[in-house]
């Protein structure tokens, strides 16, 4: 590496750089982000969009102490290389690397942790309300939001509070679905100087302050908004000054020095705004700007030609079994339909989408609502599939509740990505469904061992016919079933099944790590016995009841949070009953999982086979 990029260690060094340099270090961004990202993998698209924007952010603000908060921290990567991670970078998302998503503990630049939507305008907000309120009122707090999060519950109740602030809260709206032509003209550029123009701004400060707080004030100020939310509803900028908040743009936000001169303008201003910039996602690879949902995460590749290199892939990813199954619901039964909160592609639901696009309803990244939605849908008397990845479904709590569980409404809401996700790391580890959803009266959860018996969770949730009916099933491959020449069996809610019998030491398994449970037992000629527990809920007492009065030692293993999932159940049972066997827990601790591979946090938490291999042993020498 040679150039600019290699001498800036922080933003200091950046703003010490011309402006007419900017493009170049721009371009030399690009170069690392796209070698680095080919050998190890990470989110590149929406970085690769928003380079511009963050070299624009960090050259005009005082950063750190003007604070530059993420929305979910998919476009953060430059922001990373210039704030003294440049090195770092190259571990990114590995085991004791930094992490994918801005965190606060990693550096003072990275204000607020991310990796969930729609969170920055909140946040931001709520810091320069405590900046004002402590006299720093010439810090400046910028909130970066894309499009996409821009749909989310959480941003508009931010928005809403911040129109009736007077924060100095700077809202970029990074805009890289489509772009507004009509906005390019002269009358839009004219709009734009006009509105940042200081002297313009100082002129009407002065006006208002002559006029006073009275009624003709406010008469004039109303006159003036409606005259220009006539204008600005040409840039879609009019739900943004009917809350009270400051439209500006839309502007290129793929060309730098317009983003530094309208940033520069914004600098000198007060009290909340909103700066619309279109920005591509992919900017400046090709591969990328032609297909920016397959290059948002694409694994290794080539940087040079963008091909991309596979994995050693033996399975079946669980996504797809999900959307290929859904299809052949959808196809036995009218009642069918796909809900998801953007994620069509990532969870599967575009196989759906693409026979039957009327039966699929992408709501965006909209949790809450998705499950809600779906509620209303039960209600009238279709069969609705919501699919949430397991660490976002959290948002979704209360609906779960509240409108589903409460009036017992056929939704079917399956979870992926649940348990260990790999490089996400913290935030968006599955580890929490098991035991939040546990306590909920009246639901079903579910785990299927594999391929063929997510195929049967499925047909079994839509014969049931009640609900909620939670699958919760891992990110990644499957195990090598050939679940699609297997015949769909309808299986008993609520019935485990014993795979292996032993004498000695029993392992109660829901959830694919029973396959680990039974490569581990094996080796144990009879003394260990592995038992699918493929419902969390209702468990199956009679079944472990036998257990307890067969073994000596039990040994529970479940791919999330002991407290309260799988452990927690078992024993709150066989404490009930009087039970006097011993049980021990395999699963994740009480604390955070931060990023690695798979198959290093199975190692880890002891879920892998040779970890639960020597557990065995060692419960053996006890009994």
């Amino acid at each position: 590496m040679s150039g600019l990029l290699e001498h800036i260690e922080s933003p200091e060094d950046l703003r010490k750089l011309s402006q007419d340099s900017l493009p170049e270090l721009c371009a030399e961004l690009r170069k690392y982000m796209i070698d680095e990202c080919s050998r190890n993998p990470g989110h590149l698209g929406s970085s690769l969009g928003a380079v511009e924007l963050i070299v624009g952010i960090h050259y005009i603000f005082d950063t750190p102490s003007d604070k530059l908060i993420f929305d979910v921290g998919h476009q953060a990567y430059a922001h990373k290389i210039l704030t003294g991670r440049r090195e770092a970078f190259r571990t990114q998302r590995t085991k004791e690397g930094i992490s994918g998503f801005p965190r606060t503990d990693e550096s003072p630049y990275d204000a607020f942790s991310v990796g969930h939507s729609s969170t920055s305008i909140s946040a931001a907000l709520g810091m320069a309300e405590a900046a004002r309120i402590n006299g720093g009122k010439d810090r400046r707090f910028i909130a970066l939001i894309g499009d996409g999060s821009l749909t989310g519950g959480l941003a508009f109740e931010g928005l809403n509070n911040a129109g009736d602030s007077k924060a100095n809260l700077l809202i970029i709206l990074n805009d890289n679905d489509h772009s507004i032509d009509d906005n390019k003209g002269g009358l839009h550029k004219h709009l734009l100087l006009i509105t940042t123009s200081p002297k313009y701004n100082d002129f009407k400060l002065r006006i208002w302050n002559i006029l006073g707080d009275n009624f003709f004030r406010r008469f004039i100020q109303r006159w003036i908004r409606s005259l220009k939310s006539w204008f600005v509803k040409k840039s879609g900028g009019d739900i943004f000054e009917a809350l009270g908040i400051r439209y500006f743009g839309p502007i290129d936000g793929n060309d730098i020095d317009t983003v530094v001169n309208t940033l520069r303008k914004l600098r000198g201003l007060g009290g909340p705004m909103l700066l619309h910039t279109v920005t591509k996602k992919g900017k400046g690879y090709a591969p990328a700007e032609k297909d920016p949902t397959l290059w948002h995460a694409p694994g290794r590749f080539n940087p040079e030609t963008g091909e991309r290199i596979p994995g050693n892939h033996y399975a079946d990813r669980y996504q797809d079994v999900f959307g290929e199954v859904l299809l052949e619901l959808a196809r036995k039964d009218s009642r069918v339909v796909g809900i998801t909160p953007a994620m069509a592609s990532g969870c599967g639901m575009n196989i759906l989408q693409k026979e039957m696009p009327e039966r699929v309803f992408d709501v965006g990244i909209e949790e809450q609502h998705a499950v809600t939605f779906s509620a209303g849908l039960a209600a009238e008397g279709m069969r609705p599939f919501c699919n949430i990845y397991s660490a976002f479904s959290q948002r979704a709590y209360d609906q779960i509740i509240h409108d589903v569980a409460m009036q017992r409404l056929p939704v079917t809401i399956c979870l992926d990505r649940a348990g260990l996700v790999g490089e996400d790391g913290a935030t968006h580890h599955g580890m929490f469904d098991l035991a939040a959803y546990r306590s909920i009266p009246d639901v079903i959860i579910s785990s299927p061992a594999d391929e063929t018996e997510l195929k049967n969770l499925m047909y079994t949730a839509l014969e049931t016919g009640r609900g909620p009916y939670i699958i919760r099933y891992p990110r990644g491959m499957g195990e090598g079933r050939d679940w699609r020449n297997s015949n769909p069996e309808i299986l008993p809610v609520g019935k485990a099944s014993e795979l292996l019998k032993g004498d000695c030491v029993a392992l109660v398994c829901t959830g694919p790590c029973v396959n680990r449970a039974l490569e581990a037992a094996a080796g144990f000629e009879g003394r260990a016995g592995v038992y699918n527990f493929r419902f969390l809920k209702p468990l199956d007492t009679d079944m472990l009841d036998k257990i307890a009065r067969e073994y000596r030692q039990i040994i529970t293993v479940e791919d999330g949070c002991i407290k309260g999932g799988l452990y927690g159940a078992v024993c709150e049972h066989l404490a009930e009953e009087g039970f006097k066997v011993r049980i021990s827990p395999v699963g994740v601790g009480d604390f955070f999982v931060p990023q690695g591979k798979q198959s290093e946090q199975r190692a880890e938490f002891g879920l892998d086979t040779v970890s639960l291999s020597s557990m065995i042993a060692e419960a053996l020498k006890k009994v």
